[in-house]
């Protein structure tokens, strides 16, 4: 009975350790927590590992919910052991190790090598001087994700802003967003940039009318030879 005790106690120990590692510890089992790494150097070393192993995990994708999966894994590990708790230390930070790699492992899977990218490079139209423009286009289950970059484009406002839109060769045009100024803009497309190869950008304003203004202020062609 007293070694089951010990065990549970141990097991306690561990799932406060990784509340304590992130930062969702009640502020009443802080400090007491606190003490404790202080005064063991085993329970600082594992803290050690978790942290490193949640920085991993939330560095690697916003869709990977690191902490609270983490936790969980360890509250299934809770049951009684019989081993000396220096192993148990050893085995809780294995798992603490190979969950984050199984979470990087997943973003890597989900959003790897195997995914389409094409890129382009935007240059003025004599319309305004000095722009110019470099896009990313990324292949994703929602659709085609396209990170623009424009310099030399004044801010628009006031029902004034900028549009970008893919182009085929027989002239149609697909709009796939807008925007007031060009850094780091994300813009999504449902059509392929290999039938619609022409990015470019137009001044517009809300008019209530939908198609293209045609003052186009930046225009490149999709390097779809480029693919990565």
């Amino acid at each position: 009975m007293r070694r089951d005790r010990d065990d549970q106690a141990a097991a306690q120990e561990l799932v406060e350790l990784a509340a304590l590692a992130d930062g969702s510890i009640p502020e009443d089992r802080r400090a007491a927590i606190e003490e404790q790494v202080a005064a063991l150097p085993e329970l600082a070393v594992l803290l050690a590992e978790q942290e490193r192993a949640l920085a991993l995990t939330r560095g690697a994708a916003e869709e990977v919910e690191a902490p609270a999966s983490l936790r969980a894994r360890l509250r299934s590990q809770e049951k009684p052991a019989r081993r000396a708790r220096s192993t148990r230390f050893a085995v809780a930070g294995s798992l603490l190790a190979a969950a984050a790699a199984a979470a990087i492992a997943v973003v890597v899977l989900s959003s790897g090598p195997s995914a389409q990218r094409f890129e382009a490079a935007l240059g003025p139209t004599g319309l305004v001087t000095g722009a110019k423009g470099a896009a990313t286009l990324t292949k994703t289950t929602s659709g085609w994700r396209i990170e623009l970059h424009a310099t030399g484009l004044p801010r628009l406002d006031n029902g004034r802003f900028y549009e970008a839109w893919l182009r085929n060769d027989a002239g149609v045009l697909v709009p796939i967003g807008t925007f007031n100024e060009g850094s780091n803009v994300t813009l999504w497309a449902g059509v392929s940039p290999i039938d619609f190869p022409t990015l470019g950008v137009t001044r517009e304003r809300a008019d209530g009318n939908q198609d293209s203004s045609g003052q186009k202020v930046l225009v490149g062609t999709v390097d779809t030879g480029s693919a990565t």
